[in-house]
């Protein structure tokens, strides 16, 4: 806490940013602008001297994201994270082409040599379409080899669209740099969609649900099993096309301790009744309060669509999301060997 304490209390610091600007048209220069929301606000412009360089003094009392653009039309953009009392360097190359600016080179800063190392790898996939293929693989790895890094809270930004995909990869970083950075416009940004997330390495909350025949029966009940928690209806039918599917899997792995825990999102109980029967669904835990969407379990897990799905390990820990099809029996047979 005291530390936490001496970062908020921290008073502005003299912070540079400096570096030289190759291949440009003559007389363009670098603006630095800061950030209001979504705005670009420009905040100096920094004049190229004979050799190239331009140079920013800023006081700042906590890390601060500029963004670097030039004097040309449609000007791409550089970013960068200072931190109080920095001295950085960022070498910059104008690559007209592909609309681009590479940082050649960085001193001074963690922030600023990861953002080197993603903005090449934008400017080489992009220079490169062979390479763009590989491209996330390689974001990802960066990102996870720097969660302690603010920067990198920035650039996993490029994975928000998907953020499914990479939810562990959000909450790994929410959980370095919050305690550093607890207000931080990017690890706020984390927080937001990590809010309510069931993410894969996080214990499963529980559901305590009636089944048909007004027994409630707990997700608990079923720890030191594999447990697959499928959420369906009987009205959905993608849901009830993959019923066959979740049927064999069941059946060919119940007898090494494989459970389902069946969430219906049904209004109407008759319905429910029947589907599961009409489908085979032969495990006993089938539950559902008959809220439809607004079933107590669907809003503790997001689900938003279905089928969905949430594979847990015997020890109740979150192993997998939406598993399906070929998926899940791969995950299935990687489990049990068979």
């Amino acid at each position: 806490m005291a530390a936490l304490a001496t970062l908020l209390t921290t008073t502005a610091q003299k912070t540079t940013l400096r570096g030289t600007l190759e291949d440009c048209p003559e007389g363009t220069a670098v603006v630095l602008n800061l950030t209001s929301g979504q705005t670009l606000v420009p905040h100096d412009t920094l004049r190229l001297d004979a050799k190239g360089a331009y140079r920013a003094t800023l006081d700042i009392d906590r890390a601060t994201f500029v963004v670097l653009t030039l004097t040309v039309p449609r000007s791409p953009m550089v970013h960068a994270i200072l931190l109080p009392g920095e001295n950085v360097t960022m070498n910059l190359q104008y690559v007209p082409q592909i609309n681009h600016i590479q940082v050649v080179s960085s001193r001074g800063s963690e922030n600023a040599d990861i953002y080197r190392r993603f903005n090449n790898m934008i400017g080489e996939a992009t220079l490169n379409p062979e390479l763009r293929d590989d491209l996330p693989g390689q974001i990802e790895e960066l990102i996870a080899r720097n969660t302690s890094c603010l920067m990198s809270a920035f650039i996993v930004t490029i994975f928000d669209q998907n953020f499914d995909s990479y939810a562990p990869l959000y909450k790994e970083l929410r959980d370095s740099l919050a305690p550093r950075y607890p207000d931080n416009d990017f690890v706020i940004h984390l927080n937001d969609l990590l809010r309510g997330q069931i993410i894969q390495g996080m214990e499963a909350p529980e559901i305590s649900l009636p089944d048909a025949n007004g027994i409630v029966r707990n997700l608990s009940e079923l720890r030191g099993h594999v447990v697959l928690i499928d959420f369906w209806a009987s009205w959905c039918k993608p849901c009830r096309m993959e019923n066959p599917n979740v049927v064999r899997l069941y059946k060919k792995y119940y007898k090494d301790g494989f459970k389902i825990y069946s969430v219906s999102l049904d209004n109407n109980r008759n319905a429910w009744v029947k589907a599961v029967e009409d489908d085979g669904l032969v495990w006993p835990h089938h539950v559902s309060d008959l809220r439809g969407w607004q079933s107590a379990a669907a809003r503790t897990y997001g689900i938003n669509s279905i089928p969905a799905t949430v594979l847990i390990s015997p020890e109740g820990i979150v192993a997998a999301r939406n598993l399906r099809g070929a998926d899940l029996e791969k995950a299935l047979h990687d489990i049990y060997g068979h």
